[in-house]
């Protein structure tokens, strides 16, 4: 490709990612939906974008770096002390529910798709997750009762670095087992690149919050040292233990995010912005670069690939994480009915099948198709449906006729008593720790932050509010 080419190519593709976004955003639909879709018709259909052309040699390697950059932003956001917030339902869900549905996507794949065990049971690690980027856009649509969307919710964030681990560890496992000449040399390379991982991961994300905390360097610098942190694990453990490098990443924004005295909130936003920048280039590639025919090829066996986890495994995930709760059964059934796959399982399939693919594992470029192609099938056959269903079980918010109050000042903390009393839904929110904790004392619902921020548009639960009030405390 000449120069004026090479232009127009990044031209396109920028113009592309904000067209979608911007799709997304009107559309009250996931963004991952659009930006595939635009890069399969770039790539495959029309012939206009062909990343290994306009990047050669470093396609990969700017691949394996984003993914990184995706992951670390993920793991930030687990925070083990929401565990005891979140409730039995959505800790079982993440928990024995996501091993249930793993077993049955691992098995489904390997019988309909004639895949080996051990892609099978990546390819399972890969479509448990859902995540908040794209189960929030569908509650807006869908606006289910308050506590069906409370657990979709937190599961979604919860599940996304979960997920993101499992699918590494197991990455890992395969990769180990085909450098080693036996069963015990498989194991010892494995127990090698989960040691690596782990120890620079915890090592990276101490170190890090060392800096932060002790304030060793100016706050404007803390994103800089923390993409530059990122980038130096990575590629650290890489060269230290062959194939350790995503998972060293990923301990460290967990580690990174439960520390105590560090205060991420800054580092977390500029990462969600760096996400947004990543996933809207990145998938636009990885889409191009879809191989159709090899798809296609695969016949109905994806059809029924799709069935069995939208009418089998999120099913059973959800019967035997609401066995005993307060939960009625058209409750379970919306709940049964909602899993999209996004972000984690898109970004991971891509690097995972290239270099599975490069170690000899036959049928490891099915990965990424077939990925996308459960990515696509979930989010367009859940959005259309979704809110009817909510609507014929009787589960569906009513009008929403609550107030969301900017300000958590004395007049706004007496305005929304009031308003409590005539049984309307309130919720406070507000940048000043001193409003917000007051307001709590005073047993009023709280978000403490900025309501515009990216944070709020995947953690604010605006479910029922349908006002908006904004109070000064002058």
């Amino acid at each position: 490709m000449d120069e004026q080419q090479i232009f127009l190519a990044f031209a396109g593709i920028g113009a592309a990612a904000l067209g979608c976004q911007w799709l997304a955003w009107r559309l009250k639909l996931p963004a991952i939906l659009f930006l595939l879709l635009s890069g399969i018709v770039a790539g495959p259909l029309l012939g206009w974008l062909d990343p290994q052309a306009l990047f050669g040699p470093l396609l990969m390697p700017l691949v394996s770096l984003a993914v990184a950059l995706i992951l670390f932003e993920g793991s930030l956001t687990l925070h083990l002390s929401q565990w005891r917030e979140i409730g039995s339902v959505v800790r079982r869900m993440v928990t024995l529910g996501a091993l249930a549905t793993w077993l049955v996507i691992s098995v489904a794949t390997h019988w309909l798709l004639g895949f080996d065990w051990l892609l099978a049971i990546l390819f399972g690690t890969l479509t448990l997750v859902t995540g908040p980027t794209v189960i929030v856009p569908m509650l807006r649509v869908v606006r289910p009762k308050a506590t069906i969307a409370n657990i979709l919710r937190w599961e979604g964030i919860v599940i996304d670095p979960i997920g993101a681990l499992l699918a590494v560890v197991m990455y890992s496992f395969i990769i180990a087992s085909a450098a080693g000449d036996g069963l015990s040399r498989s194991l010892l390379t494995f127990a090698g690149v989960i040691l690596c991982g782990s120890a620079s991961g915890v090592a990276g994300g101490w170190l890090l919050g060392q800096v932060i905390r002790r304030q060793w360097l100016p706050e404007y610098l803390h994103n800089l040292a923390s993409l530059a942190a990122v980038l130096g694990i990575f590629i650290g453990a890489n060269q230290l233990m062959h194939e350790s490098g995503l998972l060293a990443v990923t301990l460290m924004g967990m580690w990174l995010a439960n520390m105590k005295g560090v205060d991420v909130r800054q580092i977390l936003h500029f990462k969600e912005n760096l996400s947004v920048l990543l996933i809207s280039g990145l998938f636009i590639l990885l889409a191009a670069r879809l191989d159709l025919h090899a798809l296609l090829g695969l016949g109905p066996a994806v059809l029924a690939l799709l069935l069995v986890i939208q009418l089998v495994a999120r099913p059973l995930n959800v019967a035997l994480c609401t066995w005993g709760s307060q939960l009625n059964w058209r409750e379970r059934a919306l709940l049964a009915w909602i899993a999209p796959r996004g972000i984690v399982a898109a970004a991971v399939s891509a690097i995972f099948a290239i270099r599975l693919d490069e170690a000899g594992h036959a049928g490891a470029l099915l990965l990424v198709p077939l990925t996308f192609a459960v990515i696509i099938g979930t989010v367009v056959l859940q959005s259309a449906t979704a809110r009817p269903l909510a609507r014929l079980l009787k589960v569906a918010e009513p009008a929403p006729s609550g107030f969301l109050i900017v300000g958590a000042n004395p007049p706004a903390r007496a305005l929304a008593k009031a308003l409590q009393q005539l049984d309307c839904r309130v919720l406070l929110t507000d940048s000043s720790w001193e409003n917000i904790r007051a307001a709590r004392m005073e047993g009023l619902p709280t978000y403490f932050g900025h309501p515009a921020s990216q944070h709020a548009d995947a953690h604010l639960d605006l479910v029922g509010l349908g006002h908006l009030l904004g109070l000064s405390p002058a």
